[in-house]
């Protein structure tokens, strides 16, 4: 195949970066597709990996991040969870059963504090209808 014999031939760290655009590219057409069928599960699981390839391949995630996102995936009722921002620390979005918000605040909040030392915010938010232009 062709393009292997390009990859051999690039940079691994180049190549990285660009996999990930390429790739996050193919999950936010995936994750529109996902999130038009309210197919919860299958976003999660772009948002999974996601935060998989920007820690992997673009290299903007941190450890304290990614204890965040890690803590979240194995926690009851959670979809998916990601670094989200410009990277290199910030914050992270999970999507979440309305019933274990509470619960896994809470969770965040105990194990990050036992794997770090320090402590961490956790809020609820709620989507809202995006982008869009307002007249006045």
């Amino acid at each position: 195949n062709d393009n292997n014999n390009e990859m051999i031939m690039m940079d691994d760290l180049i190549y990285r970066r660009a996999k990930h655009v390429v790739t996050e590219n193919e999950r936010t057409q995936l994750a529109k597709i996902a999130l038009t069928k309210g197919d919860w599960t299958q976003f999660g699981k772009l948002m999974n990996a996601s935060h998989e390839s920007m820690k992997v391949d673009y290299e903007v995630s941190c450890d304290e991040i990614d204890i965040l996102v890690e803590i979240a995936q194995k926690h009851p009722g959670v979809f998916g969870s990601r670094l989200t921002g410009g990277g290199f620390g910030g914050c992270t979005v999970t999507l979440v059963e309305k019933g274990q918000v509470e619960s896994l605040c809470q969770t965040l909040r105990e194990e990050y504090r036992l794997k770090t030392g320090k402590e961490c915010l956790c809020f609820e938010t709620r989507p809202g209808d995006g982008a869009r232009e307002i007249i006045f």
